[in-house]
């Protein structure tokens, strides 16, 4: 036993007369603890570094390394926004307008865990941040602005209110429904929202329960005083900038009036001009019939104005002086490049509270909102008050600003009477390290979810990370150097008596999950944007109809034609990528990328034809491969088994067999003579699907493109060991 961990493990262990596997070898361990703690690959070097220093010391210095790294915040950041049900679009209907601003949450998000923000306040901050505030204003910085943006938690479930849904009422009361459950599902791992028309048929939830939690939001989702998605945004403009944008909008409006004063201008010396064709007696008439507004001419004025066509509204200047349109839009364009200097106003996504006056809860028969029954006060669930918890949270406390319900939930939540936040997350840390939880539901420890396989383990973990200030990493540190999580997945005997390794006799051979797929074909290719931060890199639609990363080219009439390269950006992690509720990007939906509606409590692991299908067709897999040849044939000019022996040190974290060169040198040189250089062009595209000017690519690179590609498919690349 190398860690407390180990001596629970061990001791269920040895009642069923097994023990844990051996330890994996090095290159095993670092690759599998890289990509958890990363969701990156090793790199040659790092791997070098690393087995030069196999000591216990060796392998504490690295996992604190990668602790310390950026791509870690990004990794596990990953992770809550699945149960945060975080996404860039509204959701709930078919238009699934954009959020703009949900990506200022996002980076929080990976902030607080690259920072080690204690647990108890991240989640503080998230259903409360405003509440820990003097005030709301466009001045916050720092921490304090951290505290307003987390909030954006409790605007991630879809909301279609700004959308036109068909029955608006009904779409509020969904947008809280959800909201309680993504609340629910992530930190208490209960499934409240079956309470919501009548008492839970499982868990001892009463549907009174359901609406005294509901009625602790009820003050910033106020569904008699509904506040669409753009009308809760909070504006970050400070005074000065405000102050600048108003001269700038002063400046631009007085070229737009000069704009339309001459066009107008224009307009009426063509129609003075058409006047003259018409007979005298009837001019009046005409130029009455033109400037009614239409909605209130007459059946003579639009019989008169069919007569005389051109005198109807839709003048189009362009085609009558054109000299005239492009004096016109000279002049807009200043009132264009104007507002460009305009200072931008930035947004934040969150809730705030309009004001400390108590909301009124009432209790829905059948959920029914046409249905109002009693009113009910603000508290938790009546069964977590068996350990001692307060469940009572005043409607309001004197001399705040704000109902305090929330910040008050929030400190019962975090409170070490309440047996199941700590619980809910460690499970949930330990979900992600193992491929199962101890719980194997990690958002339902109800009746219908699966027992916890170690207890006393759960227990302690939960404790043990309360005592040490709720801190993430060094609960990471603790689980990876254990020897549970460094052992082998071979145990022959743990195999047999316990094959769904409930017991940990093994460690579970585990599939990269979509993020890691896309991100380490960047990576290793040498492709991989490390930039952080920002708003999100925008999808589009391409030809196949496939959802992809890059900008979409329209036509005249705004459809989709095609999809622009965006450089760079395009390469960035898979973390950065817009999240489009109703527009799953393919690379990434192939492999179980979370569906966020309202939340994803756990992903599923699939294995599907799919999968396969894409890494030999689609387009990212063969540019991805091509760029890992270019880049060995860069490194290794001309030296085709040093080539392979760095793909393999890319790929697996270790040196090939000399079978694996035997047999890889013997594909390169078979594919090779079978290849033409017109055959080139474009890997794994027809020559006739290749675009004019396309580079010559050689049969060489072509073929060792092929190879990367075989590998990057493997199943010794898409799991760990």
């Amino acid at each position: 036993a190398r860690t407390p961990i180990d001596t629970f493990l061990l001791a269920r262990l040895k009642k069923e007369g097994l023990g844990l596997a051996k330890p994996a070898r090095p290159e095993q361990w670092i690759r599998r603890v890289t990509f958890d703690l990363t969701g990156l690959p090793p790199t040659p070097e790092e791997v070098d570094t690393f087995l030069k220093d196999a000591s216990d010391t060796g392998y504490e210095r690295l996992v604190d390394r990668l602790l310390d790294s950026p791509a870690y915040g990004e990794r596990w950041g990953r992770h809550w926004l699945d149960v945060a049900g975080y996404a860039d679009s509204n959701g709930g209907v078919e238009a699934d307008s954009e959020r703009p601003w949900a990506w200022r949450y996002r980076d929080y998000v990976i902030r607080s865990f690259n920072e080690d923000r204690p647990f108890d306040e991240f989640i503080t901050e998230q259903l409360a941040g405003d509440e820990l505030l003097p005030a709301v204003s466009a001045d916050l910085t720092g921490r304090d602005l951290d505290r307003l943006v987390a909030t954006g938690f409790l605007r991630m479930a879809p909301d279609p209110t700004g959308d036109g849904p068909p029955e608006p009422e009904l779409a509020r009361h969904q947008v809280i429904a959800d909201t309680l459950q993504i609340v629910s599902s992530s930190l208490l791992g209960m499934t409240v929202q079956c309470a919501q028309c009548h008492d839970h048929r499982y868990d001892p939830i009463p549907q009174v329960d359901y609406y005294r939690l509901r009625a602790v939001f009820e003050p910033g989702f106020d569904w008699k005083h509904w506040k669409n998605p753009a009308q809760r945004l909070v504006s970050l403009m400070s005074s000065e900038d405000r102050s600048i944008a108003n001269c700038v909008e002063q400046a631009a409006k007085v070229y737009d009036a000069e704009a339309t004063r001459l066009h107008d201008e224009l307009i009426e010396k063509f129609v003075q001009k058409q006047l003259l064709l018409v007979p005298e007696a009837r001019r009046d008439v005409v130029m009455g019939a033109r400037r009614t507004p239409a909605a209130k001419r007459s059946p003579e004025q639009l019989q008169l104005l069919r007569e005389f066509p051109m005198f109807q509204d839709h003048i189009i200047l362009g085609e009558i002086d054109r000299e005239g349109a492009n004096k016109v839009e000279e002049i807009r364009k200043r009132a264009t490049a104007d507002r460009a200097v305009k200072p931008s106003d930035p947004m934040v996504q969150a809730l705030v509270e309009a004001s400390a006056e108590p909301v009124t809860t009432v209790r829905f028969h059948r959920g029914d909102p046409q249905q109002p029954r009693e009113v009910l006060k603000p508290g938790l669930l009546s069964i977590m008050g068996l350990g001692g918890l307060d469940t009572e949270i005043p409607e309001s406390i004197p001399g705040r600003r704000t109902s305090g319900r929330r910040l008050e939930l929030a400190r019962r939540l975090t409170d070490r009477k309440n047996p199941l936040t700590a619980r809910v997350w460690v499970n949930r840390l330990w979900y992600q390290h193992f491929g199962m939880g101890l719980v194997a539901t990690p958002g339902d420890f109800g009746v219908l979810g699966e027992r916890p396989s170690h207890p006393e383990l759960l227990d302690w973990l939960a404790a043990d990370f309360m005592d040490h200030g709720w801190k993430n990493k060094r609960l990471h540190r603790l689980i990876v150097t254990s020897a549970a999580y460094r052992q082998s997945s071979v145990n022959t005997a743990a195999q047999r008596k316990d094959p769904d390794n409930r017991l940990l006799g093994r460690f579970r051979l585990r599939r990269l999950d979509a993020e890691s797929v896309r991100d380490s074909l960047l990576a290793v290719s040498g492709r991989l944007d490390a930039s952080r931060f920002g708003p999100p890199v925008p999808i589009a639609v391409n030809a196949q109809g496939q959802f992809v990363v890059g900008r979409q080219k329209r036509d005249g009439n705004g459809d989709a034609v095609g999809v622009e390269v965006g450089g760079t950006a395009d390469f960035r992690r898979s973390l950065y990528v817009m999240v489009r509720r109703t527009m799953p990007v393919g690379v990434l939906e192939t492999f179980d990328a979370p569906v966020v509606n309202p939340n994803c409590e756990a992903r599923p692991v699939s294995t599907a034809a799919p999968q396969s299908l894409m890494f030999l067709n689609d387009g990212f897999v063969l540019d991805r491969s091509l760029d890992l040849a270019q880049r060995l044939r860069r490194e290794y000019p001309g030296d085709e088994p040093a080539q392979i022996d760095r793909l393999w040190q890319l790929l697996f974290a270790q040196s090939p067999r000399s079978a694996d060169v035997v047999r890889s040198l013997q594909f390169l040189k078979e594919l090779r003579s079978s290849l033409t250089p017109s055959e080139s062009k474009v890997p794994g595209k027809p020559v006739a699907a290749s675009p004019p000017g396309a580079p010559e690519i050689s049969p060489e690179e072509r073929s060792l493109a092929a190879l990367c590609q075989v590998l990057l498919g493997s199943n010794r690349y898409l799991y760990l060991d």
